[in-house]
């Protein structure tokens, strides 16, 4: 929660003493976020090696080895050494996520000692020490203003706040008060933020990690990354099946051996066996298929920290995102326009600005720095520079009127050579006592405010005067204004997000804002972007929800404004907990920890601070949040292509496995060695991980709802569709290879015969598993690179076979005749025509339950 301050703010302003700063630094602390303890990469790479999926793959690889398959063991331990490097790389940059915190806080900090100014190293920086405030000032600590000259800090990295926000000097003699970052007129300044207008003289109050900034370090801390779901399951499913396969081939041993009482060949048989049933494809496709995401995605501007975000991006229920520098270009423009006659020029698009209102937006310019630093006047002059192309300074600036506590506007007197002009801006209030305004002058302008601060508009008033001579007053209330007109800025919406929130619909994910902005401002940007209607929250009536009212009003919320970073966290952690998938976008330091703490984080990579960047999983490196929406594609285009992978190797591992059984029920010598395993291996293993990675997204990619975060990987209608097309293949061979043995065909010709059968089945089966639609068509000609590069590989390896006698010896095959060789192709034919016609039927019996945009659906592929 917010801390409270209790300061005496009419203290001595002489400073602490050498010798009670140098106490206080023993005593507390220096002024830096605590460094957490880092794991070396030794300790990483032991880490890594814990996963169950990995250690398969390194067991698959000298398994391979100590057989002599010196190819299929370099492959494997290839996979597994990529898998072992880039883990630890995103394992130990995750680490530098309080680092890039850290690194926030300024270097050097002037504060008053023993009654003089000094430069100090923040880190040094202790509580009760007055801090020198100046423009362009990094603030090194949370601090009391007790003193303040037209003081503007930007807190955007806290709060989300697109426009930095005045400060006064704390009035009372005692402050007792709670302190927040945002809102205009506070006292308190913070460490992180920046002084961007102004100067002014502020005590400590909290220092190192009791500063809100701070704070949000030690939330950091305590989070943990959650394990990707996807890596999970596989997890599982490849240990059972490695403990099942190696369970088989250990039964197929001993059987044959005390049966038969060959125990080499028996040895032989079992590892044909654990060969054909080993799933050593199915690491190497998750790590292929993300990798290449990430590649894939990188293209259209998509940096990925963890491959797993972009295939869990794809599953998204929940968009949770920022405003500013998000939906918004985090940069003021001039919008509206204004005159005293009631006419209005909302400058939407490239609309120009009529002549009628060129007064307004010269007088505007005017009143504002000549060289601006402030937000709101770079764009006064960029609006007005539009116009004209040239300065607004026709004259010689002579004196200003800053902004003061008692009066909210300035005010900059130009001498234009013959007389003085007197040009001022502030707010609405300010300008109109200024100007003495008639009370229906008065309503008109008050009724103009308040229809733009609805549709989250920052608006200021602006005034002329003529002195009548060249003696100015002390004060602006010595010079009779005239009102000119309304001035509206916003921080544009991004051309790009409308578009996308639509598609994110369509989708199926409900896209909610949270921001630390005003209420008004969120609702208006929200109903611009597309975001769906519904209740506003704040963060002041989220402290008074407990855990489960706050879930109760969850599902009607699409706006949280004036929240703090805790209560991000908060609302993330509720969504969670209410079964969503969560991502999170955002790009400041508050961000940070619900960046963490969400299924994915997704970073701006421009504007992001590095604090977020860090704690993200993936970057948006143009900060267009239409990438977002291409990666939701990508991700679940990832999803389907590993369901499609997964599927054709339990279907295809069905015959392998049953051909290697098949002559030890019926007595007959051994069919398929491991060498024959091994070449079928090199045929599937590519058809994995080129082939259906290279696969296009499906025609209903984005309008079917994100699958129900309960569904798992290898549900049991793909498991046993998966099984129903393995089983049908082996049918098919089982059955030509007791006719043609019952028929005495040689043993060597019938291996061969079933070999080149077995390779048109896998082929029919890739075709098969291509696409999730009953299209013949999109099982022959759907576009696909890597499947003519494999299909090619394959019929010359085929060539070579049967045209290289060495290459029949090594594999003990026999002649085959061109007839042979036209069944087997024509098993391969009849297979895929058969589980084609077999599509639909599946279809029916395992419907996909489809539900309005923004809920949940289990999706049955």
């Amino acid at each position: 929660m917010p801390g409270t301050a209790t300061l005496c703010v009419d203290a001595d302003r002489s400073g602490l003493s050498s010798a009670v700063a140098a106490e206080r630094l023993l005593r507390d602390g220096p002024n830096e976020l605590p460094r957490a303890d880092r794991r070396s990469v030794l300790r990483l790479a032991l880490d890594v090696l814990r996963e169950p999926m990995l250690a398969l793959l390194l067991a698959g690889g000298v398994a391979y080895m100590l057989l002599g398959d010196l190819t299929e063991a370099l492959i494997l331990l290839a996979f597994a050494t990529f898998s072992i490097v880039v883990t630890v790389v995103q394992e130990s940059r995750t680490e530098h996520v309080l680092d890039a915190l850290r690194d926030l806080s300024a270097p050097r900090a002037q504060v008053v000692r023993d009654g003089a100014r000094q430069h100090i190293a923040a880190r040094e920086v202790v509580c009760g020490d007055i801090l020198v405030l100046e423009q362009g000032d990094r603030i090194a600590a949370d601090a009391l203003l007790f003193d303040a000259d037209d003081c503007q800090t930007d807190e955007s990295l806290l709060t989300g706040e697109s426009l930095p926000v005045g400060k006064l000097a704390a009035a009372d003699a005692a402050i007792a008060e709670p302190r927040r970052p945002g809102g205009e007129g506070q006292p308190f300044v913070y460490s992180g933020s920046l002084v961007t207008r102004g100067n002014g003289l502020a005590r400590v109050l909290a220092i190192g990690p009791r500063t809100e900034v701070g704070r949000i370090g030690q939330s950091l801390a305590r989070l943990e990354t959650e394990a990707p779901r996807l890596r999970r399951e596989t997890t599982r499913i490849v240990t059972w099946c490695g403990i099942g396969g190696g369970a088989v081939a250990l039964l197929v041993v001993l059987l044959f051996g005390l049966l038969r009482g060959g125990w080499i060949e028996a040895l032989l048989a079992g590892i044909a066996i654990g060969m054909a049933m080993l799933p050593e494809e199915f690491p190497v496709v998750l790590t292929v298929f993300l990798a290449m995401g990430a590649w894939r995605i990188g293209k259209v501007g998509v940096f990925t920290r963890r491959a797993a975000a972009i295939e869990t991006l794809g599953s998204a229920t929940i968009l949770c995102t920022d405003k500013t520098g998000t939906l918004t270009e985090n940069r003021m423009s001039v919008g509206e326009l204004w005159l005293p006659s009631s006419a209005t020029l909302v400058l939407a698009g490239n609309r120009p600005v009529t002549p009628g209102y060129h007064a307004l937006l010269a007088t505007a310019a005017r009143a504002s720095a000549i060289a601006p630093s402030d937000p709101m006047e770079i764009a006064l002059h960029d609006a007005w520079s539009a116009v004209v192309a040239r300065s607004p300074s026709t004259g010689t600036l002579v004196h200003t009127y800053a902004l003061r506590p008692e009066l909210l506007a300035m005010s900059n007197v130009w001498d234009d050579g013959d007389a003085l002009r007197i040009a001022a801006k502030g707010a609405p209030e300010a300008i109109a006592s200024l100007c003495a305004l008639a009370p229906d002058q008065h309503a008109a302008m008050t009724a103009a405010v308040d229809a733009m601060a609805v549709r989250g508009i920052r608006v200021l008033a602006v005034a002329s005067a003529a002195p009548p001579d060249r003696d100015w007053a002390q004060t602006q209330h010595g010079y009779r204004y005239q009102l000119v007109g309304l001035v509206g800025l916003a921080d544009p919406i991004r051309a790009s997000v409308p578009g996308a929130v639509a598609e994110c619909r369509r989708a199926g994910i409900r896209v909610v804002m949270i921001t630390g902005d005003y209420a008004a401002t969120a609702r208006s940007i929200a109903r611009q972007a597309g975001i769906a209607e519904g209740e506003v929250l704040t963060g002041a009536d989220l402290t008074t929800l407990d855990d489960a009212q706050l879930a109760a009003q969850l599902p009607s919320v699409t706006v949280f404004a004036r929240i703090m970073p805790e209560q991000k966290l908060r609302i993330v952690d509720a969504f969670r907990a209410a079964g969503e998938i969560v991502a999170m976008t955002g790009d400041g330091v508050n961000d940070a920890p619900s960046l963490k703490a969400a299924h994915i984080g997704v970073a701006m990579g421009k504007r992001g601070t590095d604090v977020a960047r860090e704690a993200a999983a993936i970057i948006l490196i143009d900060d267009d949040f239409g990438a977002i929406v291409q990666s939701v594609r990508l991700g679940r285009r990832i999803y389907d292509n590993i369901r499609k992978a997964m599927a054709f190797i339990f279907a295809v591992h069905v015959p392998i496995a049953g051909l290697a059984l098949l002559p030890l029920f019926f007595g007959m010598p051994i069919l398929f060695g491991p060498i024959h395993i091994a070449l079928l291996e090199m045929v599937i293993d590519p058809v994995c991980t080129l082939v259906f990675e290279a696969e296009r997204d499906e025609e209903d990619v984005m309008r079917r709802p994100p699958r129900a975060p309960s569904e798992a990987l290898f549900s049991m209608p793909m498991i046993v569709w998966s099984v129903f097309q393995g089983g049908l293949a082996f049918v098919m061979l089982a059955a030509v290879f007791l006719i043609e043995q019952a028929a005495g065909m040689p043993e060597r010709e019938l291996r061969a015969l079933i070999f080149f059968a077995l390779i048109a089945e896998i082929l029919a089966l890739i075709l098969v598993n291509r696409s999730f639609s009953a299209s013949m068509r999109d099982a022959l000609v759907r576009h696909n690179a890597a499947l003519r590069y494999v299909v090619a590989a394959i019929v010359c390896v085929t060539g070579l076979i049967l045209f290289l006698p060495r290459a029949q010896i090594l594999l003990k095959f026999g002649l085959i005749a061109w007839s042979d060789m036209t069944l087997a192709l024509g098993m391969g034919i009849g297979l895929l025509a058969i589980l084609e016609a077999c599509k639909p039927l599946i279809r029916k019996a395992t419907p996909r339950r489809r539900s309005d945009p923004g809920s949940r659906a289990l999706v049955v592929q």
